[in-house]
């Protein structure tokens, strides 16, 4: 039975392990011991070993047949050191023959609204996105180097029941009025760790997939949306000048950036069929107890 290391034991992974077993045999690579009771449910055998500290990782030398790279960036700076201490450490043993990265589609910064695939240049435009970016860069050059088949999935906004904005819409936060407004992309946490099954199956070697959904929605649009399924008021309308000056930095660069991506790649090369094809398709199936 096949290996597979699981670096970023959060949400996608839980939903993600269910699809592997009882194929494969799950390792998780988590910080300390506590984390050891969040892995249980999902039948993922911890390692402990912390991607701030290379010198700890090297129990997953050799490990893996497979490793699925869903771990974030750290907080600061242009690059990625923890994906770079991942490698490090990965070629210190045999090496695995297959390597999934959750990216962000945020890599492509702001088009203006454009249509974007998987050959458009990136051009990040937060720091946050320069980390992913390095992630990316690193990991290509990596798998090309050592002829490890590696597939990059930039994910958009990944939501779910429990992934939604209502605390923002609560908090009455403002959106970007109709004319001003930028397009938003969103993918389900479902239908995520679906899309890293099939690339698991499917991915070409060193290939880039943008994974999302059919939305083509606005970002008020958007709020809107949830927050009638919630019954929740609709967030207030300003101008983009106001918006930015009324939101953190972070929810800015998130809220400034406009494009609509394609994804034709993830149903004609990986054989994707979505759960869920639009946001507006998972709101109807969505319960309102938790509102």
């Amino acid at each position: 039975m096949k290996s597979i290391l699981i670096v970023g034991c959060g949400d996608i992974a839980s939903r993600v392990a269910p699809l592997l077993l009882p194929h494969y045999r799950l390792f998780g690579l988590v910080r300390t011991s506590a984390h050891f009771i969040k892995l249980r449910p999902s039948r993922i055998t911890p390692i402990v070993g912390d991607l701030d500290a290379r010198s700890s990782l090297t129990r997953i030398r050799g490990l893996a047949d497979i490793v699925l790279h869903f771990a974030p960036p750290p907080n600061s700076g242009e690059i990625d050191s923890r994906t770079r201490n991942l490698l490090a450490a990965l070629s210190r043993g045999k090496l695995p023959g297959k390597l999934i990265y959750i990216s962000t589609s945020g890599i492509y910064g702001d088009c203006h609204g454009a249509r974007v695939d998987e050959a458009t240049p990136p051009k990040p435009q937060s720091l946050r996105a320069l980390r992913r970016l390095d992630a990316e860069t690193r990991i290509r050059i990596w798998a090309g180097r050592n002829e490890v088949n590696a597939n990059i999935l930039r994910a958009p906004g990944i939501y779910a029941d429990n992934r939604l904005p209502l605390e923002r819409l609560r908090a009455g936060s403002p959106a970007i009025i109709a004319a001003e407004d930028s397009y938003t992309n969103h993918i389900h946490a479902d239908d995520l760790a679906r899309i890293v099954v099939a690339a698991l199956r499917h991915g070409k070697p060193n290939r880039v997939y943008n994974a999302s959904d059919d939305s083509d929605l606005m970002m008020g649009d958007y709020f809107d949306a949830v927050a009638d399924k919630y019954l929740l008021p609709r967030p207030p309308r300003l101008p983009r000048d106001q918006v930015r000056r009324s939101v953190s930095p972070s929810l800015w660069s998130f809220m400034n950036e406009s494009r609509r991506l394609t994804n034709e790649r993830i149903r004609n090369e990986l054989k994707v069929k979505l759960r869920y094809s639009t946001v507006s398709e998972a709101l109807t199936s969505f319960a309102t107890n938790n509102a």
